[in-house]
Formats: structure tokens, C-alpha cells, sequence
């Protein structure tokens, strides 16, 4: 197993990439605190697979964007699990709308989510894993972080952030041994994408642009991130990959 014995922060675990990601890191042997904001039931579900896994696994509830809340969520972690060794940065939302009708609050909410909220656990982390000399941080981005997309002003923008902010962790954090990457997905079917009213126009506006004709699998991003966590992507730091089936190209 390529995780044995070490213990892993989730954010956003209570479905889609989240969910897929907790359970994928602990099939490879680690532990798991994942965080939820509305999916409680949904939370301790996944975090009961994980405990017949036989490792161990807690689901709290959080909203990333409350610096006080991730400390506390840290806390807990380590409480239960001795230490901490890997964060996925994963929990986000978007609230779109054309840039010159974006509301003040739409703009804010949407940063201080996905880009405050990466902050705030980084913040509370990042000197454990400084002072243990090991670490693995994976924040998850989006190709239209890279590109740009109609109606996304504030979600792209965020998105952008985090690759940055991810590129400036690596260059701070590679002298104490730990690994700073993004993963930057495409269109990925999820609850939230099947739930869309507009589903099947923004499937065909994706499949217009994805090379392998077929829409991503939050598997496919857990899969990576499994890599990213482990230590055969030791040598690995500052990366963003893209998990988009082609689509960005």
C-alpha cells in the first residue's frame, strides 16, 4: 500500500472529488479526517466505509472559509491521529455570472471559499509538517484556473490563485521536505454536474473540446492525488497537472 500508516485532512469529503479522494487514500492504507459543510449524513457514510476499511476516520463539520474552524479541524486531526501527513485542499463552490452583473458578494464568497479556505488549512498545517520535516499538500484547481471561462470571473480567478499560491508553498516549504501540487480537473461528473439544470448543454460544450470523448471520473482525480500523497511522487513539488481528458489542449 502506498499510504500505510500515514494520516490524511480531506476538505469537501462529503461527495464528488472529496469523497472519492478519502476513500481512494485510505484503500492505500491511510487514515482519514474529511470535512463537510452540508452533507453530514452523507460525511459519516464515507467515513464509515473507510472505518470497515479497517483504518480510522472521522467527518467534521466545516466551512473552510472560517480560519478558526480549519484550526480547530487540524486540531482534531491530530488529536485523533497522532500526526498529520497529507492535506487535500479540495472544498470549493462557484456562483457565476457575467463580470458586469457580479454582485459584491458573489466575488467575496466565491474567494473566500476557494482561496481563503486553501489558506486557512495551509496556514494550520504547514508548521506541522515544517516541524516533522514531511508533508504532502494536493490542492485541487481547475483548468479554468489556467484558461479562463465565460462566466466564471470570480471562480476562474480563485482557481488562478490557488496555482500560484501553490507554486509560492513549494518554493517556502522544499527545504523541510514537503511536496506542494495542484491537480486541475476538467468537466467531471459529479452529483453537483448531474443536478445541473443546464447538464446537458455544458456536457456537449465540454465533449466539443475533450480529446478522449469521455467525461472525467472523480476516481481519476483521486487517483493522482493518491500519487501526489504518496512517496513516489518524492521528487515531484510546484506541479500542476491537468486531469481533463485532453480538454485544455
Amino acid at each position: 500500500m502506498l499510504l500505510e500508516g500515514k494520516n490524511a485532512i480531506v476538505t469537501g469529503g462529503s461527495q464528488g472529488i472529496g469523497a472519492a479522494t478519502s476513500l481512494e487514500l485510505a484503500r492505500e492504507g491511510a487514515n482519514v479526517c474529511l470535512t463537510y459543510r452540508k452533507h453530514g449524513d452523507e460525511a459519516e457514510s464515507y467515513a464509515r466505509q473507510i472505518r470497515e476499511m479497517g483504518r480510522q476516520a472521522i467527518a467534521l463539520e466545516c466551512d473552510i472559509a472560517v480560519f478558526a474552524q480549519a484550526e480547530q479541524v487540524v486540531k482534531k486531526a491530530v488529536e485523533t491521529f497522532g500526526r498529520v501527513d497529507i492535506l487535500v485542499n479540495n472544498a470549493g463552490m462557484n456562483w457565476d455570472a457575467v463580470s458586469w452583473k457580479m454582485t459584491e458578494e458573489q466575488w467575496d464568497r466565491v474567494i473566500e471559499v476557494n482561496l481563503k479556505g486553501y489558506f486557512n488549512f495551509t496556514r494550520h498545517a504547514a508548521p506541522l509538517f515544517k516541524e516533522q520535516q514531511y508533508g504532502k499538500i494536493i490542492n485541487i484547481t481547475s483548468i479554468n484556473g489556467l484558461r479562463g471561462k465565460f462566466g466564471q470571473s470570480n471562480y476562474s480567478a480563485s482557481k488562478a490563485g490557488i496555482i500560484g499560491y501553490t507554486k509560492a508553498l513549494a518554493r517556502e516549504l522544499g527545504a523541510f521536505n514537503v511536496n506542494v501540487n495542484a491537480v486541475a480537473p476538467g468537466l467531471i461528473e459529479t452529483a453537483m454536474l448531474r443536478a445541473s439544470y443546464q447538464r446537458d448543454k455544458v456536457v456537449d460544450m465540454a465533449m466539443g473540446e475533450i480529446v478522449l470523448k469521455r467525461l472525467g471520473q472523480p476516481e481519476d482525480l483521486a487517483n493522482v492525488v493518491v500519487f501526489l500523497a504518496s512517496d513516489k511522487a518524492r521528487h515531484i513539488t510546484g506541479e500542476v497537472i491537468r486531469v481533463d481528458g485532453g480538454q485544455y489542449i
